[in-house]
């Protein structure tokens, strides 16, 4: 749970970037405009700034900003040295600098000239090295007191294996907690086993354990001649998990298009395989999540009333009802929901499984004996799940995204390559809630999580979220 709160630090650096190529656009046309004629800053700033220059400048900001993106500025630096992220910036604004140089001249804006750019990059280069190496000390002391940590699992018990997790261990800035490692019985088990270390699974029972442990990222440290088959397979798990992997680059032939290549110490190059929802898009979601619930909460405080009234009016019980849930890379968070069942409901769900009409590990009942009769009209028209616009808030969902699923549903998952759907937030709504909600198969609810993930856009989102009140109005599948 930690690790996700701390992600705002990724999000940070692309409005503090956004803001950094505006005031430098800024200085840069002040002191062209202030070194031939001696305009003072007050008449500067009294300037008038028409609608086609702001839409000019937005463009040129896309511009910058695409062309950090590209230049792999915003991939996770936590095992980068500092000197190779600040290298990295001076060579992301030189191109973006130039880019931005050649499109000002395709449209002609005859304020970008050479001189310009060159102020421009000198001042947003220096601004943006300090900006980072400042956040980048505020990270390592958060890593070092436990906060921001990632959970790794490393493959493989041989020495190089071992090496990787001492130089883990020895920095703790980097903010990585070992999990353990994964190998079958080999000649040099005993060895490493007589180290302290822990080996927490075998090959075989691989997949079991990830279903029931936090994982992050995975390091992949095999004999390759010997254990090609098992790493292959390993890459296949963790695809299907979700689970950011680390590989050597040019040994496996990831079927994902969004790999990275990253510089670790001593140039050993990686390859780094995460979910498909960019980071930069990623932010723009967070945005509207946070944006979206905190308006949504202050308008609709007053149906929170009206229905926490009438749940504690009608029936006895707790107004609110809290269940466990399973979020993302598998991290327990509590949801919220308004009861529409009878108190202890849970206690007496085994009782009830005979009739039990929803496909797959999921319990589903339309006449369900312990909802309540207000439950049933909130149920059908989704009101109770106006609580989990606190989750959203506090980043433990989204408004749109794969469902979340009790811990009861997820131990009883049988296939790895559903579990796909917990390497993004659930959410509040999403593809199944507009084709059908509960009317629809299990194996097609996972295929419409699956379809989301891959074809993921802030338009789909935006899509889902509109088509989503007349589904819920319709009540198609409520239950």
């Amino acid at each position: 749970m930690i690790s996700n709160k701390w992600r705002i630090w990724k999000y940070t650096a692309k409005v503090f970037d956004l803001c950094v190529f505006t005031c430098a656009f800024l200085f840069a046309a002040f002191v062209m405009r202030i070194s031939p004629t001696g305009m003072m800053l007050s008449e500067f700033m009294m300037l008038r700034i028409t609608l086609g220059n702001a839409l000019l400048f937005t463009l040129l900001l896309i511009t910058w900003h695409n062309m950090f993106i590209l230049s792999g500025l915003y991939v996770s630096k936590r095992l980068t040295l500092w000197t190779a992220g600040i290298s990295e910036v001076c060579k992301a604004t030189l191109v973006a600098s130039a880019v931005l140089f050649l499109v000002s001249k395709v449209l002609h804006v005859s304020m970008v000239t050479l001189k310009f750019v060159a102020i421009l990059w000198l001042a947003g280069t220096a601004v943006m090295v300090c900006g980072r190496l400042i956040a980048r000390g505020l990270l390592l002391i958060l890593r070092r007191r436990g906060h921001n940590r990632r959970h790794l699992l490393i493959v493989g018990t041989n020495k190089r294996a071992i090496e990787f997790s001492e130089w883990i261990n020895a920095r703790p800035e980097f903010g990585y907690q070992i999990v353990g490692f994964v190998d079958d019985d080999w000649a040099g088990i005993a060895k490493f086993e007589s180290t302290g270390r822990v080996r927490c699974s075998t090959f075989a029972k691989l997949a079991e354990f990830l279903r029931h442990q936090v994982v992050d990222e995975v390091a992949i440290y095999l004999p390759l001649r010997s254990y090609y088959e098992n790493a292959a397979k390993l890459v296949s798990i963790c695809e299907q998990h979700g689970i950011v992997i680390r590989v050597d680059s040019q040994i496996f032939k990831s079927k994902r298009q969004d790999a990275v290549a990253l510089d670790l110490e001593e140039n050993t190059q990686f390859m780094v395989i995460e979910n498909h929802i960019k980071a930069w898009h990623s932010f723009i979601k967070r945005t509207i999540d946070c944006i979206g619930s905190a308006v949504l909460l202050v308008l609709l405080a007053p149906v929170f009333l009206i229905v926490a009234i009438l749940v504690k009016a009608t029936s006895p019980g707790p107004i609110i009802f809290r269940q466990t849930r399973v979020g993302l890379n598998k991290r327990m968070f509590s949801i919220y929901k308004f009861r529409t069942m009878i108190a202890d409901a849970e206690k007496v769900q085994d009782q009830l499984l005979a009739q039990n009409e929803m496909s797959g590990p999921v319990f589903k009942m339309k006449e369900d004996p312990r909802t309540t009769p207000l439950g049933r009209i909130l149920r059908k028209t989704s009101i109770d799940e106006l609580p989990q616009l606190l989750n959203v808030l506090k980043g433990e969902m989204s408004l749109v995204g794969p469902r979340a699923m009790s811990l009861r549903d997820y131990q009883l998952f049988d296939m790895d390559w559903h579990r796909r759907r917990f390497s993004v937030r659930p959410g509040i709504t999403c593809l199944w809630q507009i084709y059908g909600r509960n009317s629809i198969p299990f194996e097609q609810w996972m295929e419409l999580d699956l379809q989301y993930i891959d074809k993921w856009s802030l338009w789909l989102d935006l899509t889902i979220l509109v088509r989503t009140v007349p589904a819920v109005l319709r009540g198609t599948g409520a239950a």
